[in-house]
């Protein structure tokens, strides 16, 4: 098609009007050589040239494009890997429509840095429903004594409306635990896991009082608390139902989770609200150089399976002494393993050396 209505395309552009052109372009568009050196007395000056700076193009194989995320096994899983479709708001649960299926976060806290990721399961991928799992990363507490506050909980799948349970508990259980972070503080300091667990038990009662969740909104919970000061070396880890934390050392996952004290015949079916009595507190160290993984049975699960090749290959990909960048973790979290399609929501957290 002719240009007939390009200004100056049939005429040559006076040296003027090319000047107005290039100084109209948007930085980065074109490369103008003008600038790039001036003509001394009695010397011609070139006509400006310009000289564009396309992108380089992507070839294939250079690992910018991923494809279908990775699996281990022989076989993929039957489901298929990406969401086939979303609930409506027509179906009467806008909580659930308007969930995303994947929320990426992270945070560099002085020699801390923290990525989290809570992707939609296989399954509910399959079935059109929405996420269940939530995740929280945020600081609670005064400058002196503040702590890394990361939480993840998974809505019990029988309970109705147990997507909105797990996302409004992460909330509440950081404004709860935000109130008595000095005593938090505190306590871990002087590593008294018994006024640990006193605290817990309020913060979490407190945050299912305030939030009234009634059995319909049934939902784990696990609070990992970790001081920004790089001179305490203790954590401590708040756990309701099943999920948990490991710890990564010398490329081996081990389980730190708190141990049941015998007074329940099965942990795996406590779940908030019901269980804001029996929070379980657990005091840890740990040392730079070891990552810490707080997941819900999404990944803890496959992570414990007998077969060790998921929990060998996150080993290899999260053992490094940096952390991934939010896109990589957010792959590496994706890694498939036959027969474990539910929702994964896991938060790592690297130190780095002095």
């Amino acid at each position: 098609m002719p240009h007939r209505d390009v200004p100056g395309h049939d005429t040559p552009l006076h040296r003027d009007d090319l000047d107005a052109h290039l100084d109209s372009l948007p930085t980065g568009i074109v490369q103008d050589t003008r600038r790039l050196g001036a003509a001394g007395p009695g010397q011609q000056t070139s006509p400006p040239t310009t000289e564009r700076l396309d992108p380089a193009p992507v070839e294939p194989g250079d690992g910018l494009t991923r494809g279908a995320p990775a699996h281990v096994g022989l076989r993929p899983p039957s489901y298929p890997s990406q969401p086939l479709r979303s609930p409506s708001v027509r179906d009467g649960d806008c909580f659930a429509a308007l969930t995303p299926a994947v929320l990426l976060d992270g945070a560099q806290v002085g020699r801390l840095t923290v990525r989290a990721a809570s992707v939609r399961g296989d399954s509910h991928n399959w079935e059109g429903s929405c996420r269940q799992d939530s995740v929280a990363v945020t600081r609670i507490g005064p400058a002196e004594a503040e702590l890394l506050a990361l939480a993840v909980a998974d809505g019990v799948g029988s309970a109705a409306h147990s997507h909105e349970g797990s996302y409004r508990i992460v909330i509440q259980a950081a404004r709860h635990l935000d109130r008595e972070a000095e005593s938090r503080h505190a306590a871990l300091v002087a590593r008294d896991e018994s006024e640990l667990r006193a605290i817990a038990n309020k913060a979490i009662a407190g945050a299912v009082g305030a939030l009234r969740l009634g059995p319909e909104h049934a939902t784990t919970l696990h609070v990992l608390l970790v001081p920004t000061d790089p001179r305490i070396r203790e954590r401590v880890l708040l756990s309701v139902g099943d999920g948990g934390l490991f710890v990564l050392r010398d490329s081996q996952w081990h389980h730190a989770s708190p141990v049941d004290d015998g007074s329940l015949l099965d942990t795996r079916t406590e779940a908030l609200p019901h269980a804001y009595r029996s929070v379980k507190a657990r005091l840890l160290r740990s040392e730079p150089g070891h990552v810490l993984l707080l997941g819900t049975d999404g990944i803890t699960n496959p992570l414990t399976q007998r077969d060790p090749a998921f929990a060998q290959h996150l080993a290899q990909a999260w053992g490094g002494p940096q952390a991934p960048s939010l896109s990589d973790f957010l792959w590496q979290a994706q890694t498939r393993a036959k027969s474990y399609d539910d929702d994964r929501t896991v938060v790592c957290v690297w130190e780095g050396a002095e």
